[in-house]
């Protein structure tokens, strides 16, 4: 795969002090964030890109707060995540947001997909051996419930799943139900 990368550069934050570097793929630009020390097999936590949990804060999804446990994390026993530029299930920000609005007059998820013409889920993982491999890192603890995630990830040794599991709401608990009946997820 051709990719371009950054430096990297230190990324202090609130839950601690970071790496941070930049793989661009085509017109995307992932970002992986890591502890300066990393062991044999660190905890990698793959996260996908969600503008509405992860920066504003929305209730309907658990994308924010599995960040920021994740974030929690890894500065304390050392890891790494890897934030992928892959919004709304990888349907972008303007589809994700009409997909909203048919979750508002009753459509699930996966069903609010489905009525745009696109899958429950359209994200794709190759990338994530591409950057493992240019930190030379084979086996890792894998910090998800999904498990499409684990099966996408077979190249790399996953020596333990890890689960990230957040707090329901009367805003996503509809959501997360869906993810576990519909999509599998490991809640």
């Amino acid at each position: 795969m051709n990719l371009e990368i950054s430096e990297v550069a230190n990324l202090p934050t609130k839950y601690g002090t970071f790496k941070i570097q930049t793989f661009k793929e085509h017109h995307k630009e992932h970002l992986a964030i890591f502890t300066e020390v990393l062991s044999d097999t660190p905890i990698v936590r793959v996260h996908s890109e969600c503008l509405t949990g992860d920066v504003l804060g929305s209730l309907k999804c658990d994308c924010g707060d599995q960040l920021d446990m994740a974030l929690k994390m890894i500065a304390k026993e050392g890891g790494m995540i890897l934030y992928l530029r892959q919004e709304g299930r990888s349907i972008g920000l303007l589809n994700k947001v009409n997909a909203y609005a048919l979750q508002d007059q009753g459509f699930d998820t996966v069903a609010a997909n489905h009525q745009l013409g696109f899958p429950a889920d359209a994200r794709s993982y190759e990338i994530v051996h591409d950057i493992l491999k240019y930190y030379n890192i084979h086996k890792i603890k894998l910090l998800t419930n999904n498990p499409e995630k684990i099966k996408s990830l077979q190249a790399i040794e996953i020596v333990e799943r890890l689960p990230i599991i957040v707090c329901t709401n009367k805003y996503n608990e509809g959501y997360l139900e869906v993810k576990k009946e519909q999509m599998g997820h490991l809640l």
